[in-house]
């Protein structure tokens, strides 16, 4: 059977499978054209691949239970594709987006796909990014979920006015080239030269009018580095991660891994005036070294009062912790907790599959291709429970699914544990090529439909340690504790939050330490796991879950849209 004739008939046998959104929901439509750019920053002139001609992106927006229609046409020279990230893909998993994961990319010179998707269930802010290469350095956009009819009003006093700040990195640089040098050198990627905020290393500015309450949604779209954020003279009170509420919690500094986003209300009133908001790096890593402008800043002005202060030299900037600050970081990521709102799935307190992922860099042998490589130590690869995970080449995972026919693709074999148990945390195993060592491969886990999954992530220190953003596809996943060390599990369950955990996408697992996640798996498809530090996921830090469809025709995932990308 031939290709187009098999999706027709997959098509006509689960027509009636395919959901529909509610009646008085929205379609959202847009058309993403992504191409060149040429823009200056830093006072030099760089080609970007960017969408419809922005830098960042255009944003979306949509109410919960709305449908989402986004036709994407690539005019650039690179494949492409968008994951919609955080965004649940209820039964439409073909829209996921990741590459060679859930599609074969869009290719260049014209080709396009249109990913199709409802946003039910959902109210918060996300985020759309290129989920091809490096490209998402410049490839990126919000996503706002707003409250729908059912429920108009957001679970805390409605704000005067909001702002979207999306946190960034900039390279002087092709980020292709920088992604294929590292490639070939079998080394981590050149360092972006600046942080920006909306695109800008500097000159983003926000209006306020004195006594009024704003709701920042923050986005963290850098690649590399996890961000300290603070507006001088100013607090704020957080109302959401990850586009799930939490309890109001009030702090002056907000810290975002990349890949996560923050809601929180700023009351504007301080003296009127001019203020820097700033995002600086937390970095994790020991003995670090950059060459980024560590600090990007912002102007908060005041729209009356702010005149009488113009002539003022002084703007105040805000005192920020230093660059390894994880006690500060640490206490805002273990200090969130969700909201419990009526009608809301609580965490499940029965597990029936329980996994122990210990992951982290390791090293591999060089590659044919990696030409720069050095053949004697090797190249760095990364791991989860000493798999170095390997996309494939010619079908993805999903489409691979579908079909039934799996081998070659991948094996249904990924480890519920390591194959050795060590001192994880423990940095003197560098010298220990045993442990560096990763095998290379493409194995999931698969898992029943609706079973409840708990997996302690624990991190490694073998080539450093480092506070690591795992990323789940196609969930929220309940965030039960977090802990230094090797992760003990008869001391650990004490600190388990079973009643109001907070809710996450993404996690920022501490450096040499571990986090205890639980979900139901109760969403049909291939769903990737993986750091969201992008330099990490060609190196191999990932791995997929396989979630087999339900019982009943409205939990079995429909077909692929006709217009699904060949490889």
């Amino acid at each position: 059977m031939d290709r187009e004739m098999f999706w027709l008939t997959y098509a006509l046998v689960f027509l009636g499978c395919l959901g529909l959104p509610r009646a008085d929901a929205a379609v959202v439509e847009h058309t993403f054209s992504v191409g060149n750019l040429t823009i200056d920053r830093l006072g030099q002139r760089q080609v970007i691949t960017a969408v419809n001609g922005q830098f960042p992106g255009p944003m979306v927006e949509a109410r919960d239970g709305d449908a989402v229609v986004v036709h994407v046409v690539n005019y650039s020279p690179y494949n492409i594709t968008i994951h919609w990230h955080g965004v649940l893909q209820r039964l439409s998993g073909w829209a996921d987006g990741p590459s060679m994961v859930s599609q074969c990319p869009i290719r260049p010179g014209g080709a396009t796909y249109t990913y199709r998707f409802n946003v039910t269930g959902q109210e918060g802010t996300l985020w759309w990014h290129a989920h091809v290469s490096f490209l998402r350095a410049t490839v990126y956009g919000a996503l706002l979920v707003r409250p729908g009819p059912d429920r108009p009003r957001y679970p805390f006093p409605t704000p005067y006015g909001e702002a979207t700040l999306l946190l960034g990195e900039w390279w002087n640089a092709s980020v292709v080239d920088v992604e294929r040098q590292a490639m070939l050198t079998g080394g981590p990627p050149n360092n972006s030269v600046a942080l920006t905020i909306n695109g800008m290393p500097s000159g983003y500015e926000l209006a306020v009018r004195h006594g009024k309450t704003y709701l920042l949604r923050l986005v963290n779209a850098a690649l590399s580095y996890q961000l300290f954020f603070k507006v001088a003279g100013h607090a704020f009170t957080v109302v959401a991660a990850d586009a799930c509420y939490t309890d109001p919690y009030d702090t002056d500094i907000v810290v975002l891994a990349p890949g996560q986003t923050v809601d929180a209300l700023m009351h504007a009133n301080a003296s009127p005036g001019r203020y820097y908001m700033a995002a600086q790096v937390f970095q994790s890593v020991a003995n670090a070294t950059y060459t980024t402008t560590t600090t990007t800043t912002g102007l908060l002005r005041y729209e009356h009062g702010a005149a009488k202060a113009g002539g003022m030299s002084m703007i105040m900037m805000p005192s920020m912790p230093a660059f390894k600050d994880s006690a500060t970081a640490q206490d805002f990521y273990g200090s969130l907790t969700g909201l419990l709102r009526d009608g809301k799935p609580t965490v499940p307190l029965h597990v029936d599959t329980r996994m122990l992922v210990t992951y982290g860099l390791g090293i591999a042998p060089c590659m044919p291709t990696q030409t720069l490589c050095n053949r004697t130590r090797g190249s760095v690869a990364a791991s989860m429970n000493n798999v170095s995970f390997q996309l494939p080449k010619a079908m993805s995972l999903l489409e691979a699914r579908m079909r039934g026919n799996v081998d070659g693709v991948y094996t249904r074999d990924f480890p519920d544990r390591p194959p050795v148990m060590f001192d994880f945390t423990n940095g003197s195993l560098s010298t220990n090529r045993s442990v560096m060592l990763t095998s290379k491969g493409t194995r999931v886990k698969r898992l029943r439909f609706n079973t409840t999954v708990q997996v302690v992530l624990q991190n490694t220190a073998i080539l450093g340690s480092e506070n690591h953003p795992l990323h789940l596809h196609g969930f929220n996943f309940y965030v039960l504790a977090q802990g230094a060390g090797n992760f003990n599990a008869r001391t650990a369950v004490r600190s388990y939050n079973l009643v109001n955990p907070q809710q996450r996408n993404t996690v920022a697992v501490p450096a040499g330490g571990w986090a205890v996640i639980r979900f139901t798996a109760d969403n049909p498809g291939v769903w990737v796991m993986h750091c969201h530090l992008d330099a990490h996921l060609p190196f191999g830090l990932a791995m997929a879950f396989e979630v087999d469809d339900g019982p009943t025709p409205d939990t079995v995932l429909p077909p692929p849209p006709p217009d699904y990308p060949e490889c």
